[in-house]
This record gives structure tokens, sequence and C-alpha cells, in this order.
């Protein structure tokens, strides 16, 4: 009686022990299968998802087979309230345990907003605004409310032109406009500080933020970077001088809208605050976005005597020490030897 009963124990505690190979076996299998996709597959997991919605929906977008066993698979690893909620992307050869792993490390799909150097803030915005993986659009009149005490230390603060560091932003998709901004400015307050500590001396500048001013306008008259340098020192020399910057780029920003893509004399003689033609020093606030190199260039400026430049055309430019030499590079480049391909800008 008792060698039955402990050989019905036994073949009972073997079938259990084998049940739970077969079971162990049989999830490791499942483990090691690769998703069903011929090409890379998006899948988003929503916050507040829970596992048997996200396996639902993977299982509807025919993205998983045998859901029950992918439950299972989360449950065993104790991972089945980990899932991170993000943009996915599911590459073909995934396995369904690489997928789970994917999942609860929040390895989600990272994308990617560029600022532009020379971008007006109104460009800048427009491109952000019109990102499909951006959210909350921000508008231009309601920007310095959205930013808020954020923006620290700047005398315009109705205007924040050029108040965002020029470079390339990753982000999660459902980020907000207004976070890619708050990054930017912290970038661009980071660089300036930087390179204001790394300035030459005797400088006529103020404070960065006038520092920043001329950066702008470097980086809209620049159509070749290395000249950039060359470029800042006929600014700082004019400003050194008392002479007014006459750069066209400002008379435009002052524009706005009303400008239609060519300046005439009237335009240089209208009274705008940024019309450098007319007032003197520089404008109120930057005209553009910048990069490192304008501020560089700024905060660095090339010796030299040139007081004057125009373009060649091709996007160069002449320098010249004098009025007298500078009206006849004038007249060379723009009249009588004007290209017939003129451009102000490197293409």
């Amino acid at each position: 009686m008792l060698r039955k009963l402990l050989l019905t124990l036994f073949g009972g505690l073997l079938a259990v022990v084998i049940g739970l190979a077969v079971g162990w076996y049989g999830l490791h299998w499942y483990g090691d299968q690769k998703i069903p996709v011929a090409s890379d597959a998006e899948f988003v997991i929503v916050p507040g998802d829970s596992l048997g919605r996200v396996v639902q929906r993977l299982s509807a977008g025919q993205l998983i087979q045998y859901p029950e066993m992918f439950k299972v698979l989360a449950r065993v690893k104790g991972v089945a309230a980990d899932l991170h909620a993000g943009e996915y992307l599911i590459a073909p050869g995934t396995t369904y345990r690489q997928l789970l792993n994917k999942f609860v490390e929040g390895d989600v799909r990272y994308f990617s907003a560029t600022l532009v150097e020379g971008w007006t803030l109104k460009e800048l915005l427009m491109d952000l605004n019109s990102h499909p993986k951006l959210t909350s659009p921000v508008e231009q009149k309601k920007l310095a409310l959205v930013m808020g005490s954020f923006i620290k230390d700047v005398p315009q603060t109705e205007n924040l032109e050029g108040l965002f560091y020029a470079d390339t932003y990753s982000f999660e998709a459902g980020t907000s406009v207004s976070s890619i901004l708050k990054r930017a400015h912290k970038r661009l307050q980071s660089v300036l500080e930087d390179e204001w500590s790394k300035k030459a001396e005797d400088l006529p500048y103020k404070s960065p933020y006038e520092a920043l001013i001329m950066a702008s306008i470097i980086e809209k008259e620049t159509g070749v970077p290395s000249e950039r340098p060359d470029i800042a020192g006929v600014f700082v020399r004019r400003l050194e001088k008392r002479m007014r910057l006459q750069t066209d780029p400002t008379v435009i920003y002052g524009m706005g809208d009303r400008y239609e893509g060519e300046l005439n004399r009237r335009m240089l003689r209208e009274r705008t605050a940024y019309n450098t033609y007319v007032i003197h020093g520089l404008p109120p606030t930057p005209i553009a976005t910048v990069g490192r190199e304008a501020i560089q260039a700024a905060l660095n400026p090339s010796d030299g005597k040139a007081l004057y430049f125009v373009a060649r055309g091709d996007g160069t430019h002449h320098f010249s020490k004098t009025l007298a030499e500078h009206n006849r590079a004038v007249r060379k480049y723009q009249i009588t030897e004007r290209r017939k391909d003129y451009r102000s800008s490197v293409q």
C-alpha cells in the first residue's frame, strides 16, 4: 500500500517536473522566435496602457503571434507592470524576448529637429510647429508667455529673436515644442557664457547679449564660414569709430513681412529700430538664430584695417580699407563685372 502511494506521488511529481520543463522550454522557444514583420514597424505604448492592452494591439496589428504566450513571458520575467510608454521601432529579426526587453528598458524611437543658423524666430517656430512628432505648437505672439521666467537677463523680453541655439535636438514622440525651445535657449546660454569667458580684450560690447546681436548680424552677412572673423572685424572697427554698421540684413529684418526680396534707396533711408543705415550702434535685438562659430567670431574678430566689404557674387566678399576703394569694388562687383549667376551666399 505504501509502495503504491509512493509510486503515485513520484509519478505526480515527475509529471509536474516534466510539465514545468516542457513549459520552460516552450516559453524559451517562444522568446527566441522572430516577430513576423518584413520591414520596420512602428508601435506606440500609450501612458497608462496595461500589459493586456499592449498585447491586444500588438496582436491586432499582426506584430505578434500567440499573444497569451507573450503575456506569460512578461509575467514569468516579473515585468508585466514595467512597460514604458513611447513610440517604438520594431525591426525585422527582432525576437519576442528582445521586444519585451525593449518595452521594459524604454528603448523608444527618437526623432530630431534642427534649428538652422540664420533662421528668424518666425522660420524657427514654423518648422517646429509643423513637425509631425512634436506637440503643443507655440504662436510667436505668445512665446514670451510660454517661456515665462525661463528667459532671464534679456533686456528685450517682448522679442525673443535669436535666443535659441542653432543645433539638432533629439526627442521622443509627443515632446512639446516649448520643451525644445527651452533646451535650445539653455544651450545658447551655456555656449554664450563659455565663449564670453574667452573673448578678446577691449571689445565694444557691454554684455553677452550685445555680442549675441553682433553674432546674428555676422551670421546673416556670411556666405563663406571662414570670413566670419573678417566680417566681425569690420563691424567692430566701425562701432569703435562711431560709424554706422550699414548692413542690409538689419534693414530687411526691420521691414518684416513688407520685404519682398529687393532693397532700394528708399528702404535704406527708412527709419526703423533695426535700420543700421540710419541708427548708430547695434539694433535692439538679434536678427537671427546663431551657432557657436558666429558667436566666436563676434567675440574674437580678425585684426586689420578694413572698414567696408561688398559681395563678389560667388558668396565671398571683397574687403576695403577706404571708402574710395570700397566704391571701386562696388562698381566692379555690382555693376561692370556683375556675375550672371550672382548670389550673396554659397550654394
